[in-house]
């Protein structure tokens, strides 16, 4: 990686922390995208951030690492300001990232949008799956009720240990501060779906955002479940909403249609390895949102 250590020094890569919240924010909005400070104080309290300054002081350039576990780790909010756009800033950054998480003996999660893949790709990520964004203003009043002996209820701060263990095998991420953060950040999305011995069987979360609600994580036993989760925590407040969702689960997709939500844009789920569990959707309903994982 003598390319990268060359390349990094010569983009003077300087860490972000917490306190840089509010300063580096202004990416987010430049870039059109939905984290809120909330959000960058979560994340680089939580992660690693790098990025560069300008003459001025200002950051132009940012990128995280956030750890999922000892074993897996989380490259996004690569962003770069249009000055300096086209110099490689943003290919210096994420390889600094990469090599961050390399030598911590992990594997380099991220999504890719359209124009971010063509980049990833020479650099040794493989493809997982494809995951579509969906827009929607207002939901329907009906509810949707769960299958039979499926119960929903508002998630509480005893569940969170439970919700943690529930979630690691079916995502493939270790990422209890994560839910717990989410849980915290909008009470009224949080919903758990449990059966009749008490067994969680899913769960939602969300997140206000600078333009919009973030519904997800969405994380279920089935896509009937998952259906019921999702609608009650829609109706759990005024929009309009985001959801990430891969594209396999077809219910999902029905019901957001139903909704006349729109999908402008997609992802590309992205290892550079192998990570267990992380290339199978099946019980990944919604994502936490490209910068979360």
């Amino acid at each position: 990686m003598a390319g990268t250590e060359a390349s990094t020094l010569a983009l003077d890569v300087r860490p972000i922390d917490a306190t840089h919240s509010d300063a580096v924010w202004p990416l987010s909005i430049e870039a059109g995208w939905n984290q809120n400070v909330a959000d960058w104080r979560f994340m680089l309290g939580a992660g690693q951030g790098f990025g560069c300054v300008g003459p001025d002081g200002r950051w132009q350039a940012s990128s995280l690492v956030l750890p999922l576990g000892q074993k897996l780790a989380w490259i996004s909010m690569v962003l770069v300001t249009r000055e300096r756009r086209r110099g490689g800033v943003g290919t210096g950054l994420l390889r600094h990232c990469i090599e961050k998480v390399q030598s911590a003996g992990a594997v380099a999660g991220l999504d890719a949008t359209e124009l971010g893949r063509p980049i990833y790709l020479p650099l040794g990520f493989r493809d997982l799956y494809e995951i579509s964004r969906w827009h929607f203003d207002q939901t329907g009043d009906t509810l949707i009720s769960p299958p039979a002996g499926i119960s929903l209820r508002p998630l509480t701060a005893a569940d969170l240990p439970r919700l943690a263990v529930y979630d690691r095998p079916l995502t493939g991420m270790e990422r209890p501060a994560i839910l717990a953060h989410l849980a915290a950040r909008q009470p009224g999305r949080a919903w758990v779906a449990a059966d009749a011995a008490g067994r969680i069987a899913g769960f939602v979360l969300g997140r206000e955002g600078r333009v919009a609600t973030s519904l997800g994580p969405l994380v279920a036993d089935n896509e009937a479940i998952a259906v019921a989760l999702i609608a009650r925590a829609a109706a759990s407040g005024a929009g309009p909403f985001i959801m990430d969702v891969p594209v396999v689960h077809r219910a999902v997709r029905g019901w957001l249609e139903a909704q006349r939500a729109t999908t402008p844009r997609g992802y590309t789920r992205m290892t550079l390895g192998h990570a267990t569990g992380l290339d199978d959707p099946t019980h990944v309903f919604a994502l936490a949102g490209p910068e979360l994982g």
